[in-house]
């Protein structure tokens, strides 16, 4: 990961994402590396990360990683954007009818931000708020691309990188795909972008219809084969009605 910017406020940022890919913890050493910071300067702003609580420091390991103050500040954004405050409950009455996971995402360039994600009662998602999956794999980022108006530009940009062997790496079919999208309403995968998992997800639509978000459900294959999953259609369709009329206008 070179590094993006001169001034110290971009280094900072840099900084924090490069926290964010790694999750397990990275040296100042390695930060710096990664970056092409010098040590003392990677050093020094990790130390400043840390002190304002955006960043821990584990003296056992030595390891940097992100810190609670990043998730306060995420969690004031999703209650700004009416999405942890007023529509967790929306997203736990759907797992409960439908018996399997949902889950919230936004469009955060190219990827898909998980927001939200409620388990289903026999296995947990295999994503966290704040992961991000990519457009082209997960059935939410194909219901946030299949509404892009510049989504033929956006292909382009794309690496099209495979995340299992059943993943959409050619430009043509993603294309047809997302058409399919725009025609059904919907967008379903079977282990395009996680092995042994099916997705289906639908878009979300303010009242003006500017694309906010994307809601799935997720349940394993042995369990749920994607066209019984097609089933809970109109139930994802209604809970993203009801998204939207909460947001902030």
């Amino acid at each position: 990961m070179p590094a993006k910017g001169s001034n110290s406020v971009t280094k900072a940022f840099d900084m924090l994402e490069l926290l964010g890919d790694h999750a397990e913890g990275i040296s100042a050493a390695r930060a710096a590396e990664l970056t092409g910071h010098p040590f003392s300067t990677a050093y020094r702003l990790l130390g400043g990360l840390v002190e304002s609580g955006y960043a821990d420091y584990d003296p056992a390991t030595k390891a940097y990683t992100l810190g609670m103050e990043v998730f306060r500040l995420g969690q004031k954004v999703a209650h700004r954007r009416g999405f942890a405050g007023s529509s967790k409950d929306l997203l736990q009455a759907l797992t409960t009818s439908t018996g399997e996971s949902s889950i919230l995402s936004v469009r955060r360039g190219n990827a898909a931000l998980t927001v939200i994600t409620v388990d289903g009662p026999q296995f947990r998602t295999t994503t966290d708020p704040g992961d991000e999956s990519p457009l082209h794999t997960s059935s939410l980022g194909q219901a946030l691309l299949a509404h892009d108006p510049n989504r033929d530009r956006t292909i382009d940009e794309l690496e099209l990188e495979p995340r299992t062997p059943h993943s959409i790496t050619d430009p043509g079919q993603l294309r047809t795909r997302l058409e399919q999208i725009r025609e059904t309403g919907w967008a379903g995968q079977s282990e395009e972008n996680d092995v042994g998992m099916n997705a289906l997800a639908v878009p979300v639509f303010d009242l003006d219809g500017r694309l906010l978000a994307a809601l799935a459900l997720a349940a394993p294959v042995f369990r749920r084969p994607l066209d019984e999953l097609i089933e809970f259609v109109p139930q994802l369709k209604e809970t993203a009605t009801a998204i939207a009329a909460r947001m902030p206008r």
